[in-house]
């Protein structure tokens, strides 16, 4: 490692879990949060009976076009923060509304952070638990909601409710991850939390076929290691079909050099540079956020000249949103693509989830069909022994609403941008096309960004039969939209 964004430690101030985080966040505690959980209740009294009901806030991670909002909304305001942390059980009491990048900072500082962190720092704990998160914990881990251990929701009916494993609402417990705010909102969350090393070291491993990338995975996911080193994180890269990279990581102690990708360099060329890496485990988190991936690169943000006058502090994935909510709302870029003779683009954004066994086969089709690298992989699997369900044998289904499968690796695929409409085309048709390749290739796709699905081909997917009885007994005035309503409906 010996580009210039590569310091030995000598050079730097010594790193420790409690000095990671440029803010710490402290814990707000029991009275603060129950008078925000008050405020919510009271600001759900005023809206109007048989009115719809939603949250009033500005920021969102979803992908999918909404209409602009009219009316009051929940005043969820003051639920954005952790409540508490026991550092014994090591466990915390979350805020729906908390980001991750709060979160991070309360529980780095005691050297512990939640058992997945999704990639992009905005994401709120909330809204990863029912829309689905990942990282590259979850071939271990699982996803977030798997490390929940109670929540307490305020449901459509404007009762506040605590699901727990196997409490009067475990029903709700099962089900409300992948509801996407249509059965109720979570005002506080309890979690697990594990244990963090300073450092994260990476091996970025090169494979040169589809085919032995997918082994790979299989063996890593199996072994927990890789040629004899321990694996705690694992995702990987697609550049093409005989380019790819698995970026294999391990908690450390101790390295003799830090990366840094918060300023001129950028995370994921790396990849193709280095074959060990080792960043904080603070900039480890957060290593995607700063050029959203490589979606930067469509707003010059790795150009050398834009980069240098960019910055740093404006270089993170909710700044980069709210420039793609701009062009959505106004057209400016279509426009000028339009006046140059250039043909409309289809906004292409989706993750989806294939059967390891089934890896290879899916990306072959997607580069043969969707002019779009690079591809983002990242392994993963339910949570079968140790969770807050405890033991699930093989083949079960413990997610009402994701058709997820314990025992089974799968690959989380996800590729982000657009591509043009070609000739006799219309615009959805490369998305549809990417549906029914997954389902060919048994696997399922997430709902945060645009479905196209007809609804009873989307409730057999999601879970219809267990998802109707939920809306009855939690919304059952219907004032939040149903699943399909907010995933699909407009279509």
């Amino acid at each position: 490692m010996t580009s210039a964004a590569v310091r030995p430690l000598h050079d730097r101030p010594p790193v420790t879990t409690s000095s990671v985080p440029p803010v710490v966040r402290l814990p707000k505690g029991r009275v603060a949060h129950e008078r925000a959980v008050e405020a919510l209740l009271d600001s759900y009294r005023r809206i109007p009976a048989g009115a719809g009901v939603r949250l009033a806030k500005r920021t969102s991670n979803l992908f999918r076009p909404r209409a602009q909002a009219a009316g009051p909304g929940l005043d969820v305001a003051a639920l954005d923060g952790v409540v508490s942390i026991d550092t014994a059980a090591r466990t915390a009491d979350v805020q729906g509304m908390c980001t991750y990048e709060n979160l991070v900072a309360a529980t780095l500082p005691k050297g512990l952070m939640p058992l997945v962190v999704p990639q992009l720092r905005t994401i709120t704990l909330g809204g990863a638990v029912t829309g689905l998160g990942i990282e590259s914990t979850s071939f271990r881990n699982g996803l977030p909601h798997e490390s929940v251990l109670e929540l307490d929701v305020v449901t459509g009916a404007g009762d506040l409710v605590t699901a727990t494993p196997d409490g009067e609402h475990a029903d709700l417990f099962r089900g409300f991850p992948n509801s996407y705010g249509t059965l109720g909102y979570s005002v506080r969350l309890r979690i697990e939390l594990e244990e963090v090393a300073p450092y994260v070291e990476t091996r970025n491993v090169r494979f040169a076929s589809l085919d032995e990338l997918e082994a790979a995975i299989g063996a890593v996911v199996r072994d927990g290691a890789w040629d004899g080193e321990r694996v705690d994180f694992l995702d990987g890269v697609v550049f093409s079909a005989t380019e790819s990279y698995l970026v294999l990581g391990a908690w450390a102690h101790d390295v003799p050099s830090l990366s840094d990708y918060t300023g001129q360099e950028i995370y994921y060329r790396s990849l193709r540079d280095r074959g060990r890496d080792a960043l904080t485990v603070h900039d480890y988190l957060w290593r995607w956020d700063v050029d959203w991936f490589w979606c930067s690169k469509a707003f010059g943000a790795q150009n050398p000249a834009v980069r240098k006058v960019w910055p740093a502090s404006r270089r993170r994935s909710d700044v980069y949103h709210r420039i793609v909510g701009l062009e959505n709302r106004y057209g400016v870029a279509a426009r000028i693509d339009a006046w140059r003779g250039k043909p409309a683009r289809e906004r292409v954004v989706q993750d989806v989830e294939v059967p390891v066994s089934r890896t290879a086969d899916f990306l072959r089709w997607f580069l043969d069909h969707v002019p779009m690298t690079p591809v983002w992989l990242c392994p993963l699997r339910v949570r079968d022994h140790g969770g807050p369900l405890g033991d699930v044998p093989d083949g079960a289904r413990p997610w009402s609403l994701y058709p997820l499968r314990a025992g089974e690796t799968y690959v989380n695929i996800g590729f982000w941008g657009t591509v043009p409409i070609e000739a006799g085309r219309a615009d959805g048709d490369v998305n549809r096309a990417v549906e029914a390749a997954v389902s060919g290739f048994d696997g399922h796709k997430s709902l945060y960004s645009d479905s196209y699905y007809d609804e009873p081909d989307f409730w057999e997917r999601y879970g219809g039969d267990a998802y109707r009885p939920l809306k009855e007994r939690y919304d059952p005035a219907g004032r939040l939209l149903d699943l399909y309503a907010k995933a699909v409906g407009r279509r």
